[in-house]
């Protein structure tokens, strides 16, 4: 049996804190794990920013509530899950994540939460689990599934290498240079046709 483990922001979504540093106008909040690789440090500099501007929960909902999956996001999610199961593996929160995965038809996710203050103030964050990406994959391999993970950052490669099947989709030039093993789809057409040729074996 063939699973499906794929991140979500860079894939079927676009990238939530751009859109909001898009919104703010704050550049730093443009940094993703496709720019830092340790996730520690990059949500630490994110809760700093909103603190320093003073911006809380609400405001990035708002954001995340005008967001639309990438073209051909759905038709490809449709055709994904008549053939195979999936799983969304995120380093997303739930408190973003609910309202998008409305929009994608609410594919299951596994993702982090928030630590919120009355306010609306985000204090912190909690993670599901330490390296639940690769986790998810090691664990759905020792049910006897045979896994693909799909993925396009940093945040992603220990579960590429943990499934047994990994596949870039659509990366930044740094980590497609860091990472030459992996096949690279650049849209969800040549995505397909590799996950056609795997689910054939």
């Amino acid at each position: 049996m063939h699973i499906v483990c794929s991140d979500l922001e860079g894939v079927f979504l676009p990238e939530i804190w751009i859109k909001f540093a898009e919104k703010t106008g704050i550049a730093e909040l443009r940094l993703t794990t496709r720019d830092i690789s340790d996730y520690y440090v990059l949500m630490q500099r994110r809760l700093g920013i909103l603190r320093a501007h003073g911006l809380k929960l609400p405001d990035i909902q708002a954001v995340i509530a005008t967001m639309e999956p990438h073209e051909g996001a759905l038709e490809f999610l449709d055709w994904l899950r008549s053939v195979t199961q999936l799983l969304v593996v995120s380093d997303t929160f739930a408190e973003f994540a609910g309202p998008l995965m409305k929009k994608l038809g609410r594919p299951t996710l596994l993702c982090n939460t928030l630590t919120v203050a009355p306010d609306g103030t985000i204090t912190g964050y909690r993670l599901r689990q330490k390296d639940g990406k690769r986790r998810v994959a090691e664990a759905m391999r020792s049910l006897d599934y045979t896994v693909t993970g799909v993925g396009d950052s940093y945040n992603d490669i220990s579960m590429l290498k943990a499934a047994h099947h990994g596949i870039l989709y659509r990366p930044p030039d740094n980590v497609r240079a860091e990472h030459p093993s992996f096949p690279v789809a650049e849209g969800f057409a040549a995505l397909r046709r590799m996950l056609e040729t795997i689910l054939a074996d």
